[in-house]
């Protein structure tokens, strides 16, 4: 009991860490990590083992493939390009960036979809002599929202998909359709909130439109040997049930083959600059925690205490996973939550085999975490790591996004993402 006590300590002060921002994230979860080694709440061995490297190497092999993909001009074309289309209309603007970015973070992930875009609707802003912050906050929700759409869109996925034996079709094929309901819906929200707020003179609309985006592409060769190995990378994760390969093997492959055709003379350049080691050590530490509250029982006792509360019955438990994510994620980071509900779902499978139940019936708990989990994280400025970093770019270029004044539009659209996600898993699954 004693041990419990202080691993939860240990795990509660080192949330508070993360959440106030005392001490940089990487330090706080590597700190607790290790403490919880020194007190002897958990062996080295048994601490390093919890570390699910497929989620590293799967981060790391990303981080590599966005790295080339950014370098060749791609991302940015992409952006100018959609607002021309909207031909320099801010709400249009606004409306194909939230699905652009939507659809870049499915598949980039959330936080890099953010790093890439943000700057470049800056630019569009600027041009356009408007503010950049209404789109900086709807392109952040939509970067929550294209994550949760598949396996390697935002964290949490990536650790659920580690977790579990889900594949990425799996993934796609039921966390996709909720998601694209999702957008739709949002669309009408942008509409609803910013249709009279924004208004832009035909001479700043003109001046954009005049932006000679094709030569943003720096090579089209890189560029083209990019797109084949990306598409490959996102060929392999459709078919690994027939392949039988982890998602950290295809893509550490797509990141190496990147590489080596791109960048084999700037690799050193890519290591220290566009691999996010903080990020990488932090998630290190993180597993070394959680670690401790499996080992002293705490997570069977909170397992336990959750199916008498919901009667053991799939459908309330599913339910109560779903909400209680979307609210927690908004209050702190999702992946440290997630992180610690990952091994608590794991024991509420174990219960439902004790009574017989088909395996099945798991389905719909794990589902719920993954959308709760992302979609939750918009709900506050500090809910998700995109959310962040979003908000760093723009102070760092003269715009300040207070929480108040991201929390009142981000509350907003989580709250009716939750709601779909309610309706989609009830229709779906019972």
């Amino acid at each position: 009991m004693t041990m419990m006590l202080v691993a939860l300590l240990i795990f509660a002060v080192t949330y508070i860490l993360i959440i106030t921002e005392w001490i940089n994230k990487m330090l706080a979860s590597m700190i607790g990590g290790f403490v919880i080694i020194l007190t002897g709440i958990v062996h080295q061995d048994t601490a390093f083992k919890a570390i699910d490297w497929n989620v590293i190497f799967f981060l790391i092999g990303m981080m590599m493939v966005v790295s080339v993909l950014r370098d060749t001009g791609i991302f940015m074309y992409i952006a100018i390009k959609t607002a021309k289309l909207a031909r320099g209309i801010p709400l249009r603007i606004m409306m194909y960036m939230f699905v652009a970015t939507a659809v870049i973070s499915a598949f980039m992930g959330s936080v890099t979809s953010i790093m890439i875009l943000v700057p470049i609707v800056l630019l569009i802003a600027y041009e356009l002599k408007i503010s950049p912050i209404p789109f900086i906050v709807t392109m952040v929700i939509a970067s929550n929202f294209g994550g949760a759409a598949t396996m390697i869109g935002d964290p949490p996925n990536v650790m659920i998909g580690s977790a579990t034996k889900y594949t990425f079709m799996d993934f796609i094929l039921n966390l996709t359709p909720p998601v694209i309901l999702i957008t739709a819906a949002s669309i009408g929200l942008i509409w609803l909130i910013y249709r009279k707020k924004m208004k832009v003179s035909n001479q700043n609309r003109v001046r954009l439109m005049e932006y000679k985006e094709a030569g943003l592409i720096k090579s089209r060769r890189k560029l083209f040997w990019s797109l084949v190995i990306l598409a490959l990378m996102l060929l392999a994760l459709g078919l690994q049930a027939v392949l039988h390969l982890g998602t950290a093997t295809i893509a550490m492959t797509a990141g190496l083959a990147m590489l080596l055709m791109n960048n084999r003379k700037k690799v050193d350049q890519v290591l220290t600059h566009d691999i996010d080691w903080i990020t990488i050590f932090f998630f290190m530490g993180l597993f070394m925690i959680v670690e401790s509250l499996v080992e002293t029982g705490f997570i069977d006792g909170l397992a336990n205490r959750v199916l008498a509360a919901t009667n053991s019955e799939p459908k309330t438990t599913s339910m109560a996973i779903l909400w209680l994510s979307g609210i927690f994620s908004a209050i702190i980071d999702n992946v440290p939550f997630v992180a610690a509900m990952i091994p608590l779902l794991e024991k509420i499978g174990i219960a439902f085999q004790a009574k017989n139940l088909p395996a099945e019936v798991m389905n719909p708990l794990w589902w719920s975490l993954a959308l709760g989990t992302c979609l939750g994280g918009n709900g506050t400025l500090i809910g998700a790591s995109a959310n962040i970093v979003a908000v760093g770019i723009a102070n760092r270029n003269g715009f300040h996004i207070s929480f108040k004044e991201y929390t009142k539009i981000g509350a907003v659209f989580t709250l009716v993402s939750i709601v779909i996600s309610t309706l989609y898993i009830l229709v779906r699954y019972f």
